[in-house]
């Protein structure tokens, strides 16, 4: 009887026979799920004194805390979501620490997160979190109010309010952290740092609904993970000490990430940062609003090394009358809409150096990134960058970006690659691992977004012989001037090149020759004057635009409207030209 056991144990350490697809090997590891929560308990072991937290609170006071004291606090934060029963979480909310520690204690309780605009209207705050099902809210004290709509359909959801204040026993978002007194519920022991599925959603983000009602991307561990981990690598974040610098370089030299939050947490779960900017230690310096004199103060006096913003903040922030060239080069990623030639050279000269990115909501923020080339430097300086402006190439997390073929003579699943030599226009698409589940409770919209099996973005771009991409426009915003396309983004990028120009923004106005023409709204620097006639009699003479891209109105108005990240909301243009309206 022994020796059928002792060729069944003499089995086990022969080559394996068996011709399935497993792979026999793995079984022998412990392999976890892709989450990144678990980076701020890992930060928090590795580095517990490390500086996570700056904040200058509601009421002006500093908030420090190191990466030990930001653990604990999110830990105790999933603690009391979970003792609630709580699994849909919405938070209305600035760039605050109660937001950030909302980001790890929502998915360590096994809860879904829901951040949202607090820019919106009553009724749209009420429709998102009537529609992403939400069972509390935490919310700051600041936007209260916003929430009567939805108090009114929900009296049973209850509200945390955060006062954003320093730890005191009168701020209710402050006392619910410290009812969670027996020290293990402090630690993440038997919480979710580690989902039980990757693919589980932890987040909805939800897209601007400036066309229709918003949607509720939804995000997963896996992909919130990975798209993290591609931003660590894309936009550089991950800097450590060095005991080789040399002396003259020593008061330039930092020891770590310093992540300045200029743009909203909200907005597509910051483009994964919460996430990234922890996994390697780095330090949160977060703002409750965008003040651009403060934001120079804290360039010019704190060790930041980062920041994220759109086109349309960076022009603003350069054109401050605070501006300086920094002692040092800061790392800017760019993205939300295309950026100019000509702000990327402004931004340079201040040390503000950009690190281009294009993605969606859908995405996880940026999916694609323009890399710079050694054989850029000897080009001339309109040139270099010029290919600084286009959006390049997929991220290392994903898959390479394509352009395929589009309009009305093509159908919405046929999937046909266009011409490699950046002339044939056609849609961006998307595959791979950093493209988000779906939409939350809307089938339909989740078919359209993948038909043919590729993520649609809607945004036309030329396909450059490089392999990178140059985005051109959204499909609704391309010009048709007498038979001709007009991309209202190269238009735009012409006209800030006028020295009293600031921002413009450009969409297509009815004519009865040729059908279309483009209008033009423009904002005026500090200090300058123009005119519209003046700035068409420029436009006529200046190098590198036809004649039928010349506006044939351009009005100049105080402030164009914009989305939360800084997109020019051409919907509204559009309205305005409708209107015929003369003021914004």
């Amino acid at each position: 009887m022994a020796l059928p056991r002792l060729q069944k144990l003499a089995a086990h350490l022969l080559p394996s026979t068996n011709n399935s697809n497993e792979v026999p090997y793995l079984h022998n590891f412990n392999h976890h799920s892709l989450s990144p929560t678990a980076f701020l308990p890992r930060a928090a072991a590795i580095e517990p004194d490390a500086l996570a937290v700056y904040h200058q609170c509601s009421t002006g006071e500093i908030v420090e805390r190191s990466y030990k004291e930001l653990s604990e606090r999110a830990a105790a934060l999933a603690w009391w979501l979970r003792k609630g029963g709580f699994k849909r979480v919405g938070i209305l909310c600035p760039n605050t620490p109660a937001f950030l520690e909302a980001v790890y204690a929502v998915a360590g309780a096994g809860a879904v997160q829901i951040g949202v605009n607090y820019r919106l209207k009553e009724d749209d705050v009420a429709y998102i979190f009537e529609h992403a099902q939400a069972d509390i809210i935490l919310v700051d004290k600041e936007y209260v109010s916003l929430l009567n709509a939805f108090k009114a359909a929900h009296p049973d959801v209850p509200f945390l309010v955060d006062e954003d204040t320093p730890p005191n026993q009168t701020n209710p978002y402050e006392k619910a952290l410290l009812s969670i007194i027996p020290e293990a519920e402090r630690t993440w022991i038997g919480l979710e740092h580690h989902a039980k599925h990757e693919e589980d959603v932890i987040a909805l983000a939800y897209t601007s609904g400036t066309t229709a009602r918003p949607k509720g991307v939804e995000y997963t561990h896996r992909g919130c993970y990975l798209a993290a981990m591609g931003n660590v690598i894309e936009s550089g974040l991950n800097i450590e000490a060095s005991a080789t610098a040399p002396p003259e370089l020593e008061s330039q030299k930092l020891d770590r990430c310093g992540y300045l939050w200029t743009l909203p947490i909200f907005h597509a779960t910051g483009w994964t940062f919460p996430w990234a900017v922890t996994a390697i230690r780095g330090t949160h310096f977060l703002l409750r609003k965008i003040d651009y004199p403060h934001i120079w103060k804290l360039l010019s006096s704190q060790p930041i090394t980062h920041f994220n913003a759109a086109p349309t903040v960076n022009t603003l922030l350069c054109a401050d009358e605070n501006a300086v060239k920094l002692p040092r080069p800061v790392r800017v990623t760019v993205a939300a809409s295309p950026p100019t030639a000509h702000l990327f050279q402004t931004m340079t000269e201040l040390n503000l150096h950009p690190v281009h990115v294009y993605g969606l909501t859908e995405t996880y923020g940026p999916i694609t990134k323009g890399y710079h080339m050694p054989a850029w430097s000897s080009m001339a300086e309109k040139d270099k960058y010029a290919q600084m402006a286009r959006q390049g190439h997929g991220f290392v997390t994903s898959q390479a970006v394509r352009v395929i073929k589009t309009g009305d003579d093509v159908p919405l699943d046929q999937v046909e690659d266009v011409e490699r030599n950046g002339k044939e226009i056609g849609e961006i698409v998307f595959t791979g691992n950093i493209c988000a589940k779906g939409y939350f409770r809307d089938a339909e919209a989740t078919r359209k977004l993948f038909a043919g099996g590729v993520l649609h973005s809607g945004d036309l771009a030329v396909w450059h012989e490089d392999g990178a991409i140059k985005i051109l426009d959204r499909a609704k915003d391309i010009i048709i001037s007498g038979g001709e396309n007009i991309s209202s983004v190269a238009l735009e990028s012409m006209l800030v090149t006028n020295p009293s120009i600031l921002e413009a923004g450009v969409v297509a106005v009815q004519d009865p020759k040729w059908g279309e023409c483009p209008k033009a709204y423009i904002t005026v620097k500090q200090g300058k004057e123009i005119t519209g006639e003046e700035v068409i009699a420029w436009a006529k003479q200046a190098r590198g635009i036809s004649r039928f891209m010349v506006p044939r109105e351009v009005e100049v108005v105080k402030e164009l409207p914009k989305t939360s990240t800084g997109k020019i909301r051409k919907n509204e243009l559009r309205e305005w030209a409708r209107e015929g309206r003369k003021d914004a």
